[in-house]
């Protein structure tokens, strides 16, 4: 994109960009200010913000065994994510299975559209049962063109790899026949085979409706639990968090973007100026995005957007700092801009695709709060994306059209002087090796006298108390007056409470509770409050992340990082780039769990998401420093050892400020969110702060020296001394 604004045009630009601000603003504004779960105008939030429906099932199975029971409720975790990502399904009990769905408030009407779990099966025309719904990976309804151009209803079938090889044999046996499905002994579809069926996938057509396609989709779906299950209740509970934790979260926000504004506009002008548009620009583009593409919200999301904000500027602080690199070279104020924005396209592109291959990964492989955080993290790097390229190039066209075209108001590249990085690696790896040490020693010492790490109910699970009252009580009156008698009782923080709607009684999750221990609570409550103690209900409860879940999680995350190694192996041309960018990664990962050893910080969903995160922020910053050596390989022939170390320490001196103010811009939005937060958030924000001095660290002082190390002793083409 050349520069071709006049002045007039200029003008015009700016008055546009200005009008596009404004309207944004409204429209984000309209939808953060709808109080109305569910309703037209609003961004649907998670059960911790907005509550939701929890349904318990009876399993009707007599003595089922413990795989059949988690099977079921990991298939059943996987149904109910077409709700909400954040959905959750656990045992409670030995024979009961809970599914809370947040964000919706009717639930007769989530029984009625995921049915009732039952036995699936599909027969042969004489009867004869040869595949059962176990062998059903996935159904979807869809809506196509038939070969008529007429549009058609269906239902997709997705098979394991049984059950393709079973289908395909039957199918191909019986073409021209029927073969019957049937759920809890009631046909419910009787397709024709056209033909053989190998591939693994189906289609049923016929339906007179896409609402007729959906039911049985669900049908389909609900009937491949391993276990059959009776709806034993069902409540609308309230959210698990007041409004203070949205309002101290977006104050948090408002004052962390003030602050990373005024930032960039006093150290990069004009250019600030324009950043700083278009980073208002982006937050109510997501905002809009996040309504328009129903992403459920929960705390820990909304502290991943706020986080994202930090991260916006990245690109921008890249673009800026060539920017003055060429006005130094002594390039006028219209070229370097031009220049400027060629020469940042391949770091900037080349970090946030890596970053998006990671999202993409984590959302097919991952399940529950990993699909919701790759949700909200692909949405955050393609808007940053587009705001930094496309937006701030426009805004910074148009400034300098109507005529801030003087070098000052852009600032110039000085020439620093070297900082010899490359030289002091030992120390730099010594200092890593003590702090992950530390935090690996200390798990060690922990975990033989109980638990390496501090598990929250998310892993453990534990106990389940529900506690009738003679009146209800707001989310603000839970947290002040019950809670620390719970607090009092279990001597632990990690309390979960939620009101049921409609009633006067409240949930209250703890750890796994003895029989001393829930008697304690019960007669807590009985003194305190009159409560009648035969009608509260104790029980145990399984862990909402279950190992399946904790599997797809570090499938998902293996095989990011191999994905991850392929690309920069492939844009870099060079294994050694690659390995030690996931090496630098690796050691974030280790530094931030031995802050949470430490620390004893609760390890819950957000953990997960802390870690996340950091992955993704700690490769980005890595990524921008690999692509300045790369640029400088070119330029600069490396023959020895000597001249690689030159490469090194100049490729670090060139980016360090910009590693440095990107740090700084994101470090502060997370700061506002711990120092601001409630407890949760806080949980949150230190982990990710450590997190953020790590990533840079690592990219600034492990990663280059690893690939100098690789480049010297490793491979072909490997520089001698």
């Amino acid at each position: 994109m050349k520069r071709k604004f006049s002045k007039g045009q200029g003008t015009a630009m700016l008055l546009a960009i200005v009008l596009v601000l404004g309207a944004l603003a409204f429209y984000a504004s309209v939808i953060l200010s709808s109080t109305g779960i569910g309703e037209d105008m609003s961004i649907k939030l998670g059960l911790d913000l907005a509550g939701g429906v929890s349904i318990t099932y009876q399993v009707e199975d007599e003595n089922p065994t413990s795989e059949e029971i988690k099977d079921t409720i990991y298939k059943l975790q996987r149904r109910v994510e077409g709700y909400s990502t954040e959905a959750t399904a656990y045992q409670e009990g030995d024979d009961r299975i809970t599914v809370e769905i947040p964000g919706v408030t009717d639930a007769n009407a989530i029984l009625d559209e995921l049915g009732k779990p039952g036995s699936l099966e599909f027969q042969t025309e004489d009867g004869e049962t040869f595949m059962t719904g176990e062998m059903v990976a996935d159904a979807q309804p869809e809506s196509i063109k038939n070969k008529m151009g007429n549009k058609e209803f269906v239902v997709d079938l997705t098979l394991t790899d049984e059950g393709a090889r079973l289908f395909g044999d039957m199918t191909t046996e019986n073409v021209g026949k029927t073969l019957p499905i049937v759920y809890d002994d009631q046909v419910i579809s009787d397709p024709v085979v056209d033909e053989a069926i190998t591939g693994g996938s189906a289609q049923i057509s016929g339906m007179e409706s896409f609402e007729a396609a959906e039911r049985l989709a669900s049908n389909i779906r609900v009937g491949a639990l391993s276990l059959q299950l009776s709806e034993l209740r069902s409540n609308v509970v309230g959210a698990q968090l007041g409004n203070s934790a949205i309002t101290t979260s977006l104050k948090a926000a408002a004052i962390g973007l003030v602050i990373v504004m005024l930032f960039m506009m006093i150290v990069y002008f004009v250019p600030g100026f324009a950043a700083s548009v278009a980073l208002a620009i982006y937050t109510c583009l997501v905002i809009a995005v996040l309504f328009l593409f129903e992403v459920t919200l929960t705390l820990p999301g909304i502290a991943g957007i706020i986080l994202s904000i930090g991260m916006a500027v990245d690109a921008n602080v890249i673009i800026f700092a060539r920017i003055r690199e060429e006005i130094g070279t002594g390039k006028s104020v219209g070229v370097a801009i031009d220049t400027g924005f060629k020469k940042a396209l391949s770091a900037i592109v080349d970090g946030n695709v890596t970053t998006l291959i990671a999202a993409a990964v984590l959302g097919m492989l991952g399940s529950g709060s990993v699909r919701g955080f790759a949700s909200t993290l692909a949405i955050g790097i393609v808007l940053s994306m587009f705001t930094a390229l496309v937006v701030t190039r426009l805004i910074l066209n148009a400034l300098y059209a109507v005529g801030l075209k003087d070098q000052k108001y852009f600032g110039k590249g000085k020439e620093l002087g070297m900082f010899r990085l490359i030289e002091r690696r030992n120390l730099f790896f010594a200092i890593s090796v003590v702090v992950i040490a530390a935090g690996l020693i200390t798990m060690g010492v922990r975990g033989s006298s109980g638990s390496a790490l501090n598990y929250s109910l998310e892993f453990m699970g534990g106990t389940s108390t529900t506690v009738p009252f003679e009146k209800s009580y707001t989310i603000e009156q839970i947290e002040d007056e019950l809670v620390p008698i719970v607090e009092g009782v279990t001597k632990d923080s990690d309390v979960q409470a939620t009101q049921v709607q409609g009633t006067d009684e409240v949930i209250f999750k703890t750890r796994n509770l003895s029989l001393d221990e829930r008697e304690a609570l019960n007669q807590a409550f009985v003194d305190k409050y009159s409560v009648n103690e035969d009608e509260i209900q104790s029980e145990t409860i399984s862990s909402t992340i279950s190992s399946e879940m904790r599997s797809d999680a570090i499938t998902a995350v293996i095989v990011a990082v191999i994905c991850m190694l392929i690309y920069i192996w492939f844009r870099f041309s060079d294994a050694r780039f690659a390995v030690s960018a996931i090496l630098a990664l690796v050691h974030d990962v280790l530094v931030v769990l031995a802050c949470y050893a430490i620390v004893r910080i609760s390890v819950g969903n957000t953990f997960i998401a802390c870690m996340l995160t950091i992955i993704g922020y700690s490769i980005n910053d890595t990524i921008v420093i690999f692509d300045r050596i790369r640029e400088n390989m070119k330029s600069k022939k490396a023959q020895n050892a000597e001249s690689l170390r030159e490469v090194a320490n100049l490729s670090l001196t060139q980016t360090l400020s910009r590693s440095v103010n990107t740090s700084i811009t994101t470090f502060v939005m997370v700061f506002m969110l711990w120092l601001l937060g409630v407890a949760t958030i806080r949980d949150f924000a230190l982990p990710l702060m450590v997190g953020l001095i790590s990533g840079s660290y690592s990219s600034i002082c492990v990663a280059t020296q690893l690939w100098f190390v690789f480049k010297r002793k490793i491979g072909k083409n490997r520089v001698e001394a």
